[in-house]
């Protein structure tokens, strides 16, 4: 089993950057694939990013491509995202999650952080 706890949400400007951190404790956190979601006012939660348990493929959902990045270090037990050209949908409570497939559906993931807010103004 793993805890998860994220960090770095916050408001900012569109067009700004945040980097969101993910810490894990528990047990050993490079046999995890990583992932982040996110939840809107209203709406379900959906994927943004993943990557495998050795940082060496990543996958992204279309909305976020080319302005989010997710890495690790599995040497400091953290996943990260990075988000750049941030825009006002991108508002919502980021998740990130622990499992065994980097894949794009919620139930692929066994293990979930509490979620940090992210609020972009315009």
């Amino acid at each position: 089993q793993v805890q998860l706890e994220e960090s770095g949400g916050g408001l900012v400007q569109a067009g700004g950057s945040l980097r969101l951190s993910c810490a894990a404790s528990g047990r050993a956190f490079s046999s995890y694939d990583m992932g982040w979601f996110r939840q809107a006012p209203g709406k379900e939660r959906e994927f943004v990013a993943a990557i495998n348990r050795s940082g060496t493929i990543t996958r992204y959902a279309d909305s976020v491509k080319g302005r989010f990045t997710i890495s690790r270090d599995n040497a400091e037990n953290t996943v990260y995202l990075q988000m750049n050209s941030l825009k006002p949908e991108d508002t919502a409570v980021y998740y990130c999650a622990a499992g065994w497939t980097y894949g794009l559906q919620r139930r692929e993931y066994a293990y979930w952080g509490q979620g940090t807010q992210v609020t972009v103004s315009s």
